[in-house]
C-alpha cells in the first residue's frame, strides 16, 4: 500500500513512519511532505497514492488548500493537534480524524477503517456528500455577542466581514457596527456556509455580498475592495487566489 505524509514536523513525520511499519510492513511511504506548496507540487506531478495522513496546519497555510488547487482522488486521515477543523476535513476526502499525539492504536483503528471501506470509496464518498449537504443547512444564521452589558443577537446574513488582530476577532456588519466576540477566527470560519463566507487570509473571512472588486497584487496576489471600510487591506495569497476566484463566480 502506497502512502503519501503530509508533515512540516520531522520528529512527528519520523514518528508516525514508525506506527505505520510497525502496524503493517508491507505499507510503502512514497513522500514526506513538509508543506502546502510542496505537496501541491507532489500531486500534480504524481498518481495519487492509496492512502495520504496529513497534518492541517502547516507551515504556509492550512493543508485544505491542497485539495482546493488539485483534484486528489484517494482518502485522507487528517492528524492534528487541534479540533475545530472537523468539518472541512470531511469535506477534503477524509475517512477519519485523529488528535494529536498520534498512538499506534488510533492509527491502527484508522488504517481498519480504510481497509473497510476501500472497495467502497466512491460510494463512501457519495454519502458523506449528501451529509455534508445537510450540514450546510446547519452552519449558524445567528451568533450572540455580548455588547453594553447585554446579549445581542447578529445575523449571519448581516455580516460584511470578521477580522483578527492582536488576539482580537470582530464582527463587522454591513451597517458599520462592530462586535467584539470570544470564538476564534477558526471556529466562526467553521459555523459559517462556505457558500457565503470566505476565509481570505488569517485576518479576514468575508462575505460574498460585501465584495465591489478585486485588483491583482504582488506576486500574483490579489487585492480586495469591499463596500465598507476595513482595518487593513485585504490580500488574498497567490495560493488562494484561484480558489477565491472561482468562489466568486459560484
Amino acid at each position: 500500500m502506497n502512502v503519501i505524509i503530509i508533515e512540516d514536523e520531522r520528529k512527528t513525520a519520523r514518528e508516525l513512519q514508525d506506527i505505520l511499519s510497525g502496524i503493517d510492513g508491507e505499507i510503502r511511504i512514497l513522500e514526506v511532505l513538509p508543506s502546502v506548496a510542496a505537496a501541491i507540487r507532489w500531486f500534480r506531478e504524481n498518481p495519487a497514492p492509496d492512502l495520504i495522513f496529513s497534518d492541517i496546519q502547516l507551515g504556509d497555510g492550512l493543508c485544505f488548500e491542497i485539495y482546493r488547487e488539485v483534484a486528489v482522488n484517494a482518502p485522507v486521515i487528517f492528524c492534528t493537534a487541534f479540533d475545530q477543523y472537523a468539518i472541512q476535513a470531511f469535506e477534503s476526502n477524509s475517512i477519519d480524524y485523529l488528535l494529536k499525539p498520534l498512538e499506534e492504536t488510533m492509527v491502527e483503528r484508522s488504517l481498519k477503517k480504510f481497509h473497510r471501506i476501500k472497495d467502497h470509496y466512491n460510494t463512501y464518498q457519495q454519502s458523506l456528500s449528501k451529509a455534508m449537504t445537510q450540514m450546510e443547512n446547519a452552519y449558524r444564521q445567528t451568533i450572540l455577542v455580548h455588547y453594553r452589558e447585554k446579549m445581542v443577537p447578529v445575523k449571519v446574513a448581516d455580516l460584511a466581514y470578521i477580522h483578527a488582530a492582536n488576539g482580537v476577532v470582530t464582527l463587522h456588519t454591513r451597517n458599520d457596527q462592530d462586535y467584539t466576540i470570544q470564538y476564534t477566527i477558526d471556529q466562526l470560519e467553521n459555523m459559517l456556509s462556505r457558500n457565503d463566507f470566505f476565509r481570505a487570509n488569517r485576518q479576514f473571512i468575508l462575505h460574498r455580498e460585501s465584495i465591489t472588486d478585486i485588483e491583482h497584487y504582488f506576486n500574483r496576489r490579489l487585492i480586495i475592495k469591499t463596500n465598507c471600510k476595513t482595518p487593513e487591506k485585504i490580500i488574498v495569497s497567490r495560493l488562494k487566489a484561484q480558489d477565491f476566484l472561482r468562489w466568486v463566480e459560484q
